[in-house]
């Protein structure tokens, strides 16, 4: 599984990646962002959490710096043991909520993703 973003023709690169860039233009490129590391800018956690979802949920924005281009990202994170500035990684996990809960069928969408967990 990969963390995928998109480049663009003219260097820019998008997370999540969208299907038009800058000015109409469609991706060249992506970019596995998992294979880097991120540094935190701003976190929170929330107790008051969506059905199936971990609570309390730990959530980070986070920048990548992909060839001098910067990439933001948001998601939950490993621990709360977290401040701005910290260096962080994607980590793989196969649910980021609890499929069986909530009112969507289980089968309607993924569940698997990245969370972000200090370096």
């Amino acid at each position: 599984m990969t963390m995928e973003a998109y480049e663009y023709d003219d260097g820019t690169i998008r997370y999540p990646g969208h299907p038009r860039g800058p000015g109409g233009t469609e991706p060249v490129d992506t970019i596995d962002l998992s294979e880097y590391t991120a540094e935190v800018i701003t976190w929170t956690t929330s107790t008051a959490t969506p059905p199936g979802v971990r609570e309390p949920n730990h959530l980070a924005i986070v920048e990548f710096d992909v060839e001098g281009e910067s990439v933001r990202a948001i998601g939950q994170v490993t621990t709360g043991d977290i401040e701005t500035d910290d260096e962080v990684k994607p980590v793989y996990v196969e649910e980021l909520r609890d499929p069986d809960a909530g009112i969507r069928e289980p089968e309607s969408q993924e569940w698997d993703g990245y969370r972000f967990e200090p370096v």
